[in-house]
């Protein structure tokens, strides 16, 4: 009777540390929310949804093209986009020519009439 008596304060301790204590969380309560209030880590979140830009420059020739028919390309994270399969095939040889954005005077840059 005593191991029973035991286990009950036992069992009875823990519910009490999950419902109100530290694993209040695991239970679906916050530590010092409500009922009925909303975490808001857990507020539905819009869905991240990455939006090409309307132009960019092609990091190649210097060519501003429309980036719904460019040929696009990534590098680092980075989408590059291109006017044409020979610029993204220049690129893609040593992108770290023309992805920093500057202008290497020794890097070979192609005519805007190659297409």
């Amino acid at each position: 009777m005593e191991a029973l008596l035991y286990f009950a304060l036992w069992g009875a301790m823990i519910f009490l540390m999950m419902r109100f204590g530290c694993g209040a969380h695991v239970m679906g309560h916050g530590h010092g929310k409500k009922r009925g209030q909303q975490d808001s880590e857990q507020a539905p979140a819009e869905p991240l949804r990455w939006v090409p830009p309307d132009t960019d420059v092609d990091p190649v020739c210097g060519k501003t093209l429309a980036t719904a028919e460019a040929k696009p390309s990534l590098h680092d994270g980075t989408v590059y986009y291109f006017c044409s399969q020979k610029c993204r095939e220049t690129f893609e040889a040593a992108p770290e020519r023309y992805a920093s954005g500057v202008t290497d005077p020794a890097a070979p840059r192609l005519e805007r009439s190659h297409v």
